[in-house]
């Protein structure tokens, strides 16, 4: 699968979007691309949304057809985060924080969108990106009472890729970066007059065993969405995908969208 992307729209207005393409087909970057490139090595695809370095809240659109990549708008303005993203921030396709279900480890309920990934590569992010990255670790922020997990990652392409593994290595070969993602997702609201993100575990970075638990547990969340066994307004046609309950042709849906 070679995925590229189509813009539609203007950057910078309600309109824009980020289309992706297999060849002459319109394909979704939530539900067509694979979770795993290598279960064993817990390398995972991952979408770029807001490369590093940005501040426009971008995300997948989960409630229109395809699921384009869109500026999130708040209040009748498009959003923008006070502060730029020190890392590649994003989602891993296939998986589903289920808005139905209570999180054990949490007491709260999925926030219905794909798992957050926080990339800490030395590359910067192109937004529509995939990338294949490592899952490392992951936080248990509560949103607005909700469960919004956040995978660390880290490109396998870096060139200190080969010598981190764990949540011990990051912070071996990379002081100071787990400390600096953290600050950033818990901190960045309070510049818009709001109190900082709450977290499930006390804040802690639980470890690479627990991230992978939880990115095979929203995955098969997401399955139970994409084959019509769970209640949800998103949008789950996909092209590519088997077994889904609204499989959609890529070229006709191309067209449809005027892409």
């Amino acid at each position: 699968m070679t995925i590229t992307t189509k813009i539609a729209g203007e950057a910078g207005t309600p309109t824009f979007r980020v289309y992706f393409l297999n060849g002459e087909a319109v394909v979704s970057p939530f539900h067509d691309v694979p979770l795993w490139v290598n279960e064993k090595a817990a390398v995972a695809n991952m979408l770029v949304e807001i490369p590093r370095g940005t501040n426009a809240k971008m995300e997948i659109s989960t409630k229109e057809l395809m699921n384009p990549i869109k500026q999130d708008v708040k209040d009748g303005k498009l959003r923008f985060v006070h502060d730029k993203y020190p890392f590649n921030y994003g989602a891993l396709p296939q998986t589903w924080e289920n808005p139905h279900h209570v999180h054990p480890d949490t007491g709260a309920k999925g926030d219905n969108d794909p798992l957050d990934a926080c990339e800490i590569g030395s590359a910067l992010g192109a937004q529509g990106e995939f990338k294949q990255v490592k899952i490392l670790g992951v936080w248990a922020m509560i949103d607005a009472g909700e469960t919004d997990w956040k995978i660390l990652c880290i490109d396998t392409k870096d060139p200190v890729a080969d010598q981190i593994n764990t949540i011990e290595d990051v912070e071996r070969v990379l002081p100071g970066k787990i400390n600096e993602v953290f600050t950033f997702l818990r901190d960045y609201k309070i510049p818009d007059g709001k109190g900082p993100n709450n977290f499930a575990f006390d804040g802690k970075l639980l470890d690479k065993e627990f991230a992978i638990k939880i990115t095979n547990e929203t995955n098969q969340e997401w399955k139970q969405l994409v084959s019509g066994n769970t209640e949800s307004p998103l949008a789950i046609e996909s092209t590519l995908t088997e077994g889904v309950k609204k499989s959609v042709c890529g070229k006709e849906t191309k067209s449809k969208l005027s892409l």
